[in-house]
């Protein structure tokens, strides 16, 4: 008997392990297509610039352009531990956020509102940091408690945020992009007028959560007993926070939960098929708002990360298309926790390279905004990379962004 069990399982790990690996090969494809195109565009722009110099010339510019272009990309984003720390800083939000979202699609909701949920996370845990005092009488026992508070604070905003898009969608059948895209409106005004700098000329007073500077829409700065532990220090001004490992472990909890509780087999089931979930007895008006709390809580938890990790203070700017680029990682990891942690990990380092790529090149930076949105359409339409690099398909339907257009 022991002998038939071994035969019989080898074969299944192997091909389980062979279609894990073979489900890397359209995203990295993706990215490969998306840096190459962006590369064409940096030659292209060299070869009709006005220089006065021939157009072999001007391309042979342009090969050297771009070459010089990626190269400072690399340079910027792991030349050094100061750009690695840049690197890794920038991921940390960006594995949350992008578990926001992936989360959301396993469950058939497509959260456009990862952005809106952000920011309320960002402001709610900077109030906390700057409008709650903790001293226990003990420096570490009073910064475990407010830091620990200041998170919470956050996770609880963008679960909140999140939750409202989520009734609605489980009780009147709003549908979820619109209400998201909504929510992200209301959250951009509301904390617009709550950090509000004043008129003072025109008689209109600061907003209640502006620190009093007369010019900039901000909070005052958080207490230091809620700052996130820094982990390493490198030389430059960016330092590395104890927030990249609550974004590790908050992907192998959510790993967890999706494979290995009632819940995320629930979930999954609502996902692909809410009619059949219904019929089988799950309530899929609660999996649906359990859902949209989670991720906005995961989003509130991204943006906690930039207040209390990073600025120390909320500003507009800080959380500058994060959550729509949490769209982008979650679907080149393939809504997967771990693929989201290492395409987390690649966005992380475009943007902290991107600079380096400006200076070195004199490439804008936007091109990196090209290259990104490239990858999102080709992961989105991969039958484009499948028919490029003669792929077959492996079978099965291709990634869906949401059961929910239109329908339940």
């Amino acid at each position: 008997m022991s002998e038939v069990t071994v035969v019989t399982t080898a074969p299944v790990r192997a091909v389980s392990l062979f279609g894990r690996l073979r489900a890397l090969i359209v995203p990295l494809l993706a990215v490969f297509t998306a840096v190459l195109i962006g590369s064409v565009f940096i030659v292209l722009t060299s070869v009709f610039s006005d220089t006065g110099a021939s157009i072999g010339e001007n391309l042979v510019k342009g090969v050297q352009t771009a070459g010089a272009a990626f190269s400072g990309l690399l340079n910027g984003a792991f030349g050094d531990s100061s750009g690695l720390t840049r690197t890794l800083v920038k991921t940390t939000p960006l594995i949350f956020s992008g578990l926001a979202v992936a989360f959301a699609f396993k469950g058939g909701l497509f959260n456009i509102g990862a952005q809106g949920q952000l920011a309320i996370g960002s402001v709610t845990s900077a109030w906390v940091g700057f409008a709650i005092q903790v001293d226990l009488g003990n420096p570490v026992l009073s910064a475990v408690v407010h830091v620990t508070l200041a998170l919470l604070a956050g996770m609880l905003g963008g679960a909140l945020w999140g939750a409202i898009p989520g009734l609605l969608k489980a009780y009147t059948g709003a549908h979820e992009v619109i209400t998201t895209i909504m929510f992200n409106f209301i959250a951009t005004n509301l904390i617009a007028w709550l950090l509000y700098a004043g008129s003072p000329g025109e008689g209109i007073p600061p907003g209640p959560l502006n620190d009093g500077n007369g010019v900039i829409t901000r909070t005052p700065t958080i207490y230091p007993t809620a700052q996130l532990p820094v982990i390493y220090d490198p030389p430059g001004p960016q330092a590395l926070h104890l927030g990249l490992f609550l974004a590790l472990i908050a992907a192998i909890v959510i790993l967890l939960v999706l494979t290995r509780t009632t819940f995320g087999f629930e979930l999954r089931m609502v996902g692909l098929n809410p009619t059949a979930a219904r019929y089988s007895g799950i309530s899929v008006k609660r999996i649906t708002v359990l859902t949209m709390i989670i991720a906005g809580a995961l989003a509130g938890a991204a943006g906690a990360m930039q207040t209390l990790g990073v600025n120390y203070r909320y500003e507009p700017n800080q959380s500058l298309g994060l959550g729509f680029d949490a769209i982008t990682v979650a679907l080149l990891g393939g809504n997967n926790p771990i693929g989201v942690i290492l395409s987390a990990f690649l966005f992380g380092a475009m943007d902290a390279g991107s600079t380096r790529m400006q200076f070195n090149s004199g490439v804008q930076s936007e091109i990196i905004v090209v290259i990104q949105a490239l990858i999102l359409m080709f992961v989105a339409a991969e039958e484009i990379i499948r028919t490029v690099y003669r792929i077959r398909g492996a079978g099965g339907p291709a990634q869906k962004l949401s059961t929910g257009w239109g329908q339940r």
